[in-house]
């Protein structure tokens, strides 16, 4: 089984915010592949769906816990290393611009709180993610990340503009198909690629 989770806030006021980016990716997924509907489990407070990509069984999971307590609901399926080897875990990520995917493995949060609820309930690092950017560029093709604790989070509690959109929607897209590929490939293989994008 591969789990995929999705970390977003969960409720209608934080539809389209960057926060969401890993969730709306992998609702992307669910629709393209042509899941089973999205049912709310209460022992993990988390939206499932399960399907499969090929022969491999894959499980969605979105938690239903706000950002920072996420990791109790992947606590509940990934229960060990083994498991949390076969767990992708797709969020927003401030170091990666607007359009930009990238794919990583054991590192530390990055001052996620998602993340970091995730690795302090599953007890490890040891899993791939597929980070989704949220930051604007300069001019000058320079990442522009916001600074200070306040200004990050209005940031990625904010709305993407009318410009980011576009370019979001074509992000989704390439999401899919990073996951596509990391679940083919596994995740070094789709990292050479993926990462590679432009």
């Amino acid at each position: 089984m591969i789990y995929i989770v999705g970390l977003g806030n969960p409720g209608g006021k934080y539809d389209g915010t960057r926060h969401n980016a890993g969730r709306d990716i992998v609702e992307v997924f669910q629709k393209k592949h042509d899941f089973e509907d999205f049912e709310f489990d209460k022992k993990a407070n988390a939206l499932i769906s399960n399907g499969k990509v090929g022969k491999e069984k894959i499980m969605l999971i979105l938690p239903e816990t706000f950002m920072n307590e996420s990791g109790k609901a992947v606590r509940k399926f990934v229960k060990n290393k083994k498991d949390a080897l076969n767990t992708i875990v797709v969020y927003d990520e401030l170091d990666v611009p607007i359009g930009g995917l990238k794919i990583s493995f054991n590192k530390g949060s990055g001052g996620h709180k998602g993340v970091e609820s995730t690795i302090n309930h599953i007890k490890t690092k040891e899993f791939p993610r597929l980070r989704v950017g949220i930051s604007g560029v300069t001019p000058t093709g320079k990442i522009k990340k916001p600074l200070g604790e306040e200004k990050v989070v209005k940031h990625v509690l904010s709305a993407f503009n009318p410009k980011e959109k576009l370019i979001f929607a074509k992000v989704k897209k390439k999401g899919v198909e990073a996951l596509e590929i990391m679940i083919r490939d596994g995740y070094l293989n789709a990292s050479n690629e993926v990462n590679g994008w432009k």
